[in-house]
């Protein structure tokens, strides 16, 4: 099948070449020159595991191609459509440009039985109000809802290989029809027997936003109970361990710590906020706003240990913070907990160097006030104090002892309690982490 993806940021460039692997031929298109020319020549515009190779191997079949031109998606029969949707400047709500002018451009090039198929996380009715734009042009195309759920580090697998697929479709012939094709197009993932969910427009635009709500308030419980076994002496690694072998909470996201970023969770939960505002419903929501407020603490609570463990003050100090993408196997620094912290201890006159295996470019870019190191090394040379910020796997694989003889004083701060405190400390650390004692 001939398949468009308008827009291959994150989200896009990810499906197209998936899609490319699954036996489609796939235009992609973007309004960035240089990041086409990247894709083209089989280059990943950004850090994905696995990315690159799949570029490269669809790229040699000819399936795959990259354009800046919206007419090249003439042709095509079903269109994703993957841009972003960040947070509007100043407030809650998300920033839908972006969707309505890949949609606007799409227009004039759409034939009779076309598929738009919007994949971009949105506020509930946006589907709606596209269909009907839609239908003023091409009344025989019909719009889908088909929400994604990638994990960053892992978008290649979950497009490969889904948990779940969910199209939101409009009832009657039309909706049915577009199902169908929709089917075609991910039959390599149904006939692994991935679970399928067929649904209305409102249901599936409010799956992405309610799952991410959803992980995020877990998140956020778990940090509040760091906070309570911070007063009372108690163990939250513990704790969550304990609780975690219940079936009905279950242990994955409850790892107390840094708290979460990225440029998903939190512009999705406060747009979720704001389109409940606009509906009438936001008390149902307000739920919400104590968990982003519980994830915004534990960035500050930070700062006070890292003062706390250099005698009450961090002015002049040399801090190392390890880790400036928001999460470990990803370059993407939106709403990094890491450069947060980061920033906040240069703004209270301490002298900061961040480091990360893949995001100090978009690091530097995003913050160039701060100091950067290419290794960890070279980052905590001298260090009065180490931040483990982002839990990459060779931070959690530091040898306390030779680690030691690099610093100026042998104190680390495990922002993400991934490090083992009894190893550290018999390595003469004084280690302080989130929620333990």
């Amino acid at each position: 099948m001939r398949i468009s993806v308008i827009g291959c940021g994150y989200l896009g460039a990810v499906h197209a070449a998936s899609m490319a692997h699954l036996g489609h031929e796939v235009v992609g298109v973007d309004v960035e020159e240089r990041k086409v020319e990247m894709l083209r020549d089989g280059k990943a515009p950004f850090y994905e595991p696995g990315l690159p190779e799949l570029l490269t191997s669809t790229r040699e079949t000819g399936r795959l191609s990259f354009t800046t031109d919206i007419a090249d998606v003439a042709g095509a029969r079903v269109h994703f459509v993957c841009v972003g949707t960040p947070q509007k400047r100043g407030e809650n709500a998300a920033d839908l440009r972006y969707v309505d002018a890949a949609i606007e451009g799409l227009l004039p090039h759409l034939a009779p039985g076309d598929l738009v198929v919007g994949k971009s996380t949105v506020p509930v009715g946006t589907a709606e109000r596209i269909a009907e734009r839609v239908a003023e042009v091409e009344p025989e195309a019909t719009v889908v809802w088909n929400p994604e759920f990638l994990r960053e580090g892992f978008a290649v697998k979950d497009t490969l290989h889904p948990d779940r697929i969910v199209y939101g479709i409009q009832e009657g012939e039309a909706g049915e029809r577009a199902a169908g094709i929709l089917d075609e197009v991910y039959a390599a993932p149904l006939s692994e027997g991935t679970p399928q969910v067929i649904t209305d427009f409102a249901t599936a635009q409010l799956v992405k936003v309610a799952a991410n709500s959803f992980l995020a308030t877990k998140i956020s419980f778990i940090n509040a109970m760091a906070e309570l076994c911070e007063a009372t002496g108690a163990d939250v690694t513990k704790l969550a361990d304990a609780i975690g072998h219940d079936d009905r909470i279950g242990r994955r996201f409850l790892n107390a710590g840094l708290g979460f970023g990225g440029g998903c969770l939190p512009k999705d939960i406060r747009a979720f906020m704001a389109r409940a505002g606009e509906l009438g419903a936001d008390q149902a929501l307000s739920f919400l706003r104590e968990v982003d407020a519980i994830n915004m603490r534990r960035r500050v609570r930070m700062v006070d240990l890292a003062r706390e463990v250099c005698e009450g003050s961090i002015v002049g100090r040399r801090i190392a913070v390890l880790g400036a993408a928001f999460k470990p196997d990803s370059d993407d620094v939106r709403d990094s907990p890491a450069l947060s912290v980061a920033a906040q201890m240069r703004l209270q006159g301490a002298r900061v160097v961040v480091t990360d295996p893949q995001a100090v470019a978009n690091a530097e870019k995003a913050w160039p006030d701060l100091d950067f190191a290419a290794t960890a090394e070279e980052a905590a040379a001298g260090a009065d104090v180490v931040i483990l910020a982002t839990e990459w796997a060779e931070y959690r694989e530091l040898d306390p002892e030779a680690f030691g003889r690099l610093v100026g004083h042998r104190r680390i701060v495990d922002g993400r309690n991934v490090l083992d405190p009894a190893q550290w400390r018999a390595a003469g650390w004084v280690y302080r982490a989130l929620g333990r004692p």
